[in-house]
């Protein structure tokens, strides 16, 4: 089917040589002209503004954003209704807040379009092994766009969540569950690395992916982090970002009531991780020295 994908990052880009991959006509757009050339010579139309996207493909158009989350998601959505026509669909597959989502639907929706909000997850492995897709919007909408889910996704890798915003909600809590699992991995893996017993990291990596309970793709990607770096990740800082969904699947947890203590641990660690030398942690360290006598580390 004709498809318009526009944002051509390291997501966009291989989403888009996925779909080429499997037979469909794909016009890549974005807004600096090399990362459309390069998709030209993969077999794609070139569109070097939205307005040449819309104009490329046959209406009822299917015009997907893999821009950043916030003003340059709505710039795009914007975009895709004032130079396309009513009955298109306009997807969002951005880390985009579930309740923005909810709030593009009905506005897209009063002008005659339909909105779907798209998780997506896979990373820069989803070229190779597919993208797990979580979709909310009208059914009218994902059912034009099933040959495209079907050809990015692995076998049952997509599912259709309900109205707008269920699929990045979804994705939020997906990301939340995410910060957890990374930081246990790595709060497990420093004791290890903390311990008497010069492990090696990737060996223990390793056997854990075979049969243990423990064993998931994260922990395969740090086995091959290991290979890569050595036991002790000496080139790597222990400085984390986060995308923001982990603050928003913390704070939903909040005005629910849901004891996220995991999510939320994990969260406020990668806040610890940006500090060289936590003003906290020299609180605590004067008070042990005040009320105990214990030592403290001058700079």
């Amino acid at each position: 089917m004709d498809i318009g994908i526009y944002g051509l990052g390291r997501m966009g880009g291989n989403m888009v040589t996925r779909l080429l991959r499997g037979g469909h006509r794909v016009v890549a757009g974005n807004r600096s002209a090399g990362p459309v050339d390069e998709k030209k010579g993969e077999g794609a139309v070139g569109a070097y503004s939205i307005e040449e996207m819309a104009k490329a493909l046959r209406p009822p158009r299917v015009m997907w954003s893999m821009v950043p989350a916030g003003d340059a998601t709505d710039h795009a959505l914007d975009e895709f209704m004032q130079y396309g026509t009513k009955g298109d669909v306009l997807i969002d597959g951005g880390n985009s807040n579930f309740r923005d989502s909810m709030r593009r639907g009905q506005r897209c929706g009063e002008h005659g379009f339909d909105f779907l909000d798209i998780g997506v997850s896979g990373g820069v492995w989803g070229l190779q092994v597919g993208y797990c897709m979580m979709v909310g919007g009208p059914k009218r909408a994902v059912d034009i766009t099933k040959p495209v889910l079907d050809t990015l996704a692995p076998p049952n890798g997509w599912a259709h969540f309900g109205k707008n915003g269920a699929g990045h909600f979804v994705k939020m809590v997906h990301n939340g569950i995410e910060y957890g699992m990374m930081q246990a991995y790595g709060e497990g893996f420093e004791l290890l690395h903390a311990s008497e017993f010069a492990l090696d990291m990737r060996t223990v990596a390793k056997v854990w992916l075979q049969g243990s309970v423990v064993r998931s793709w994260l922990l395969e990607l740090l086995e091959r982090a290991y290979e890569a770096e050595g036991s002790d990740l000496a080139n790597i800082k222990g400085w984390v970002a986060d995308s923001g969904e982990g603050r928003w699947t913390v704070k939903e947890a909040i005005d629910h009531d849901v004891p996220a203590t995991v999510l939320a641990h994990s969260l406020f660690a990668r806040f610890t991780s940006r500090q060289d030398d936590s003003y906290a942690m020299k609180v605590a360290a004067a008070l042990r020295n005040q009320f105990g006598g214990h030592a403290v580390k001058t700079e």
